[in-house]
C-alpha cells in the first residue's frame, strides 16, 4: 500500500454513484482531484458531477480493472462485494480495508467486533437457524429480530415479544441469518463520525442526536443535547472502536443513550459517510467528504470544529406532489440560515432520500424547531 501523499490532479475512485458518492465527488473535484464514478445505475446522481462513469455491475471484471488505475480508491456503500475490494486492493490503496467492510456488513461480526473493542452493545443473540430459538431466548425478549445483512433504514427489522412472534419473524425473514436484539430503555440514539488516518492522526465530529421517524433519520441536531461528559465519552468510544479495526477513512458509529443515567451503547457501524454527518458541509470547518478524500490520500484528517448549532433535516419523495410536481421550496430557499441540497434523483417515491436541508441556529433546540417547521412547509 503506497502511504505517500495522494495530490491533486490525481484520478481517485469510488464504489457507488448514489447521493453519498455524489457529494463525495464534489468534494473532490473542488479540492482538484479528477473522479472516476462504478455503478451499474444510468442516472446515477455522482455520475453528473464525475469526470468517468463506469456503467457496469459492482463485480464487473472490465470495470474493476479500470477502477483499478486510480490513485486510491473507496466506497459509498457497506453492501458492496467484498471480494471486489479485495482485488482493487491489489493494485491500488483502497480505504476502507475489505475487512472492515465484510465486519460493516454483517451485525453478527459487528457486534463481536464492538464487543471485543470492550464496548457495550445491547444484549443480542445470534438466530442463524430454527433450532436456535429456544427457551433461552426468552431472555432477550421483548426484542427486536434483525437480518444480519442488507438492513438499513428500518428495513429487515420485526419486533417480537414472545417465542412464537420470534419463530414466525424468522420464518418471515426466510431463515436468514439475524440478530435477535433485547430492546433497551431507550433515551435517544446518537452518532459520532471519526476520521482516521492512524493512530496519530484521528478526529471526531461532534455527536449529532438523530430523530428517527419510520425507520428513517428524519432530523440530526449538533450538537446533541446531552452533557459535555456523555458527548467526550461518545466521542471516546468511537475513536476506541476505529482504532481496535485499524481504520482508514471515515466512520460512523451509532450509539443508543439508554436509561435515566444515558448510558452508551454501540447499536452499529457504517464504514463510510453518513446521513447524520450531512450538516458538516454547512455547519463545520472541513465536511465529512473532504475528511473521506483526505485520508483515502494519505493526508491526515482536517479540523472537525463545529462552526454553529444546526439541525439536518432529511427531504424524503414524500413531500413530492402526487403528478411528480416539486415541494414548495420557497419557504426554505427565503430562510437565509436554511441550506438546501438535492442530490438530482430522477424518481420521487416515499421513503426515498431526495435531499436534505440544514438549519443554523444559535442553539440546537431554535436550529431544530426551525427545521421542523421548513419541514412542514414543503
Amino acid at each position: 500500500m503506497n502511504t505517500s501523499p495522494i495530490l491533486p490532479p490525481a484520478m481517485l475512485g469510488i464504489l457507488g454513484g448514489g447521493q453519498l458518492g455524489r457529494m463525495f465527488t464534489v468534494a473532490a473535484k473542488t479540492m482538484g482531484y479528477k473522479v472516476t464514478v462504478l455503478d451499474p445505475d444510468p442516472n446515477a446522481p455522482a455520475a453528473e458531477f464525475a469526470d468517468r462513469h463506469l456503467c457496469a455491475p459492482f463485480d464487473d471484471p472490465a470495470a474493476l480493472e479500470e477502477l483499478a488505475k486510480c490513485a486510491a480508491v473507496t466506497t459509498e456503500f457497506e453492501n458492496v462485494n467484498a471480494d471486489a475490494m479485495r482485488f482493487l486492493a491489489k493494485h491500488t490503496n483502497v480505504s476502507p480495508s475489505s475487512d472492515c467492510v465484510a465486519i460493516a456488513q454483517n451485525r453478527i461480526q459487528e457486534k463481536a467486533w464492538i464487543r471485543k473493542a470492550g464496548l457495550q452493545t445491547a444484549p443480542y443473540q445470534a438466530v442463524c437457524k430454527a433450532e436456535d430459538i429456544t427457551e433461552e431466548s426468552v431472555q432477550f425478549l421483548p426484542g427486536i429480530l434483525k437480518t444480519a445483512t442488507l438492513g438499513y433504514d428500518g428495513k429487515g427489522q420485526i419486533r417480537v415479544k414472545t417465542l412464537d412472534e420470534l419463530k414466525a419473524a424468522f420464518a418471515e425473514h426466510g431463515g436468514v441469518d439475524c440478530v435477535l436484539e433485547k430492546m433497551v430503555d431507550l433515551r435517544g440514539e446518537i452518532s459520532v463520525i471519526v476520521c482516521r488516518l492512524n493512530n496519530d492522526n484521528v478526529q471526531t465530529f461532534d455527536p449529532a442526536e438523530n430523530i428517527h421517524e419510520n425507520g428513517i433519520l428524519a432530523y440530526s441536531i449538533v450538537p446533541a443535547r446531552l452533557s459535555a461528559d456523555i458527548q467526550q465519552q461518545a466521542r471516546q468510544m468511537a475513536q476506541r472502536l476505529a482504532d481496535e479495526l485499524n481504520y482508514v477513512g471515515v466512520l460512523a458509529v451509532e450509539m443508543f443513550v439508554v436509561g435515566d443515567t444515558h448510558e452508551l451503547v454501540v447499536n452499529e457501524i457504517a464504514p463510510r459517510p453518513h446521513n447524520s454527518g450531512h450538516h458538516t458541509i454547512d455547519a463545520c470547518a472541513a465536511d465529512q467528504f473532504q475528511q473521506q478524500v483526505r485520508l483515502m490520500c494519505n493526508l491526515p484528517p482536517a479540523d472537525t470544529k463545529l462552526l454553529s448549532s444546526c439541525c439536518m433535516a432529511n427531504i424524503l419523495g414524500d413531500v413530492w406532489k402526487e403528478d411528480g410536481g416539486e415541494p414548495e421550496w420557497l419557504p426554505l430557499q427565503s430562510n437565509p440560515n436554511a441550506h438546501l441540497h438535492l442530490y438530482g434523483k430522477k424518481a420521487a417515491r416515499k421513503g426515498r432520500k431526495m435531499g436534505h436541508f440544514t438549519v443554523l441556529a444559535n442553539d440546537a433546540d431554535n436550529a431544530f424547531q426551525t427545521a421542523q417547521t421548513l419541514h412542514q412547509s414543503l
